[in-house]
């Protein structure tokens, strides 16, 4: 992923003529959602870790889940792969790796935003039609969550697709669906 300048928009996904997904905001916990895919805010190695990594790891049973994690070889940051559900209601977990916050000079927002575009595209790929995602990168890696919703919003909008027909974002807390919230009023 290039460092440089900073954008929110991407290429894939954006098929002319396919319908946008519908995007929904709500609060709860991205483990009990009935979609056909959930995203996994995970690591490098895929190895399961605090936060939402831990919480889908654990809700998946763990030791399958990390079998299969560690068959992908790791995950490089704004990129995602896949898995199957295991114990999740959701067919597949798509696995993305979000930036560390650094102060937003070091293609953070880029990055954040190629974690959303990637993971529609994976899980457009493996035929889903429902996806939900966590605030990726606003836990432990920092970054700001007001910018993080509104960057969120704006790549989910950007995408089109003949498959995906909604996209659900998840919040843990009211701040942050307040924000989604926000965010899908005015962007």
């Amino acid at each position: 992923m290039s460092t440089g300048e900073d954008h929110d928009r991407g290429g894939a996904g954006q098929s002319a003529g396919f319908p946008a997904p519908r995007i929904i905001a709500v609060l709860g916990d991205v483990t009990t959602m009935q979609v056909d895919a959930v995203v996994n805010a995970a690591n490098r190695a895929l190895a399961g870790g605090a936060g939402v990594d831990g919480a889908i790891h654990r809700a998946a049973r763990a030791a399958t889940l990390r079998a299969a994690c560690r068959a992908l070889g790791g995950c490089e940051p704004g990129d995602a792969k896949a898995t199957p559900g295991f114990g999740l209601r959701a067919r597949w977990i798509v696995h993305t790796v979000g930036p560390v916050w650094n102060g937003g000079g070091r293609g953070e927002r880029a990055v954040l935003a190629s974690c959303y575009r990637r993971s529609f595209e994976v899980a457009e790929s493996l035929g889903a039609r429902s996806i939900a995602f966590p605030a990726i990168a606003t836990g432990v890696y920092g970054f700001p969550p007001e910018l993080a919703a509104g960057i969120a919003v704006r790549t989910l909008r950007s995408l089109r697709s003949a498959v995906v027909r909604e996209v659900v974002l998840v919040a843990f807390d009211p701040s942050t669906l307040s924000l989604y919230r926000h965010h899908l009023q005015t962007a």
